[in-house]
Formats: structure tokens, sequence, C-alpha cells
């Protein structure tokens, strides 16, 4: 059974100016906020940042910069109107 490998950009790019959590690579810490861009490294610049240690948060970062090899993963978190398009279904 073959793969077929996937282009991280468009999901990235997608996910510009949306809540976004970021995890580590190294485990220790979190954040969220909305992703205000990507670079072509894949570097990511999210505003409004709240950072989270072992699950606690620990404060408001602002506007930050992760570079890419930090990452573990990231994923979008949903917004209000798609909870409630969710729960409407």
């Amino acid at each position: 059974m073959a793969t077929v490998p996937v282009n991280p950009k468009p999901f990235l790019n997608n996910l510009t100016g949306k809540i976004v959590i970021v995890k580590s690579l190294n485990g220790e810490w979190d954040t969220k906020g909305f992703l205000a861009s990507v670079d072509s490294y894949m570097n990511l610049q999210p505003g409004n940042t709240e950072e989270y240690i072992d699950g606690q948060f620990t404060g408001n970062l602002g506007e930050i910069l992760i570079r890419c090899n930090n990452v573990l993963y990231l994923y979008g978190v949903p917004g209000d109107e798609e909870i409630e398009d969710a729960e409407q279904d």
C-alpha cells in the first residue's frame, strides 16, 4: 500500500488568522493564539499568545515568533461559529 506525501503549506495557510495551539518539541510548553503568519521555512508568528506550562496558564506573551524546529505539532481550535454550526447539525 503506497502512501502519498501531503504538502503542509496549504494546511498552515488555511490556519492563518485562526486560533491555534502549538505544542513544543520538548513538551515543556504550549502556546495558544491566532496565527498571524507563516514563512517559507514554516516558522510561526502567533499573536495574542498565551503560554501554558504543564497545562497551567502562565501568562500572556503577545506576538511571538516560534522557530519551526521547536514545534512538535499544531492544530486549529474551532471558533465560536464553528462550534455553533456543529451543535445545530
